[in-house]
Formats: structure tokens, C-alpha cells, sequence
């Protein structure tokens, strides 16, 4: 069985982003092309499809790290505010941005709430980041043969 981890996120998260995109799992809201990722930033993101790779890398997060909640994958998107001469502070990601995207997830069964303790995938949700896993794997390995003992 492959793992998320077995294969990069690069080739990763676009296959994912994909899947997400096809099968309608989640949509970006009005908004999204005019909202910043966070304080930290000073514009909105310049990609087209950024709301699908941000969605297939929460997806991620929670299979590695999950159960986990809003805050924690807040944080893990955020960075250095720029303070001008003062010394630069770590500020977290949009909380906003998550969350929708956690609720986009939930609502298409691959996530669900774990009491108490934020949200962890379903049975569903895991199916699809191994299978997108296994797939990206199998490209890798017919680029690099010595990859095809890990499938």
C-alpha cells in the first residue's frame, strides 16, 4: 500500500488538486480571488486554480496529521509579518480560508468532525489520497524504474 509520504509533494498535490477538481469535492467561493492567504502577505494569490491546491494540501495535512483542527492547519500556512524596521513576528495563515475549505471537504464526505479533537479523514477521503498516491507512484516509476519495487 503506498503512503502520501512515499511519494513528493510536488508531483502530489496537483494529482490531488485534480481529483478534487473532478469530482466537484470543493468550489471556491466568490471571494477567493481577491482574499489574501493570511496578514502576512500583501497580495492575493496569482494562480487560477490556487483554492484546489490549497484544499488537496489540507487534505494532506489532515491524513498526516490528523485529527487535527483549524488552528493548527491555520498555522501551518502561515509566516513572517513585515514590521517595517522592527523585528519580523510570525503571524498564522486566514483561519477563514481553512475552514471553508474544511467544511467544502466535510461536506463531500472525505473529512469528518473526531470528537472533540478537529477532523480526521473518512474510510472515502482515505481512498482517494492512496489512490492518487499509488497513481503519481506508478508515473514515477516508469520515469524510474528502481521506483517500481514500492508499489
Amino acid at each position: 500500500m503506498v503512503h502520501a509520504l512515499d511519494v513528493p509533494p510536488s508531483a502530489y498535490l496537483p494529482r490531488l488538486a485534480e481529483a478534487l477538481k473532478s469530482r466537484q469535492a470543493v468550489v471556491p467561493p466568490a471571494w477567493a480571488p481577491f482574499a489574501k492567504t493570511g496578514v502576512h502577505k500583501q497580495k492575493a494569490p496569482t494562480q487560477t486554480d490556487w483554492w484546489f491546491l490549497r484544499s488537496a494540501s489540507v487534505l494532506r495535512k489532515i491524513h498526516l496529521n490528523g485529527p487535527v483542527g483549524i488552528e493548527h492547519l491555520a498555522a501551518q500556512y502561515g509566516g513572517k509579518r513585515d514590521r517595517g524596521s522592527a523585528p519580523y513576528h510570525a503571524r498564522t495563515g486566514s483561519r477563514s480560508i481553512t475552514r471553508e475549505i474544511v467544511q467544502q471537504l466535510q461536506g463531500a464526505g472525505l473529512v469528518r468532525p473526531d470528537k472533540n479533537k478537529g477532523r480526521r479523514l473518512t474510510p472515502e477521503g482515505q481512498k482517494l489520497v492512496d489512490t492518487v498516491a499509488r497513481d503519481v507512484l506508478k508515473g514515477l516509476a516508469e520515469k524510474q524504474p528502481e521506483l517500481a519495487k514500492y508499489l
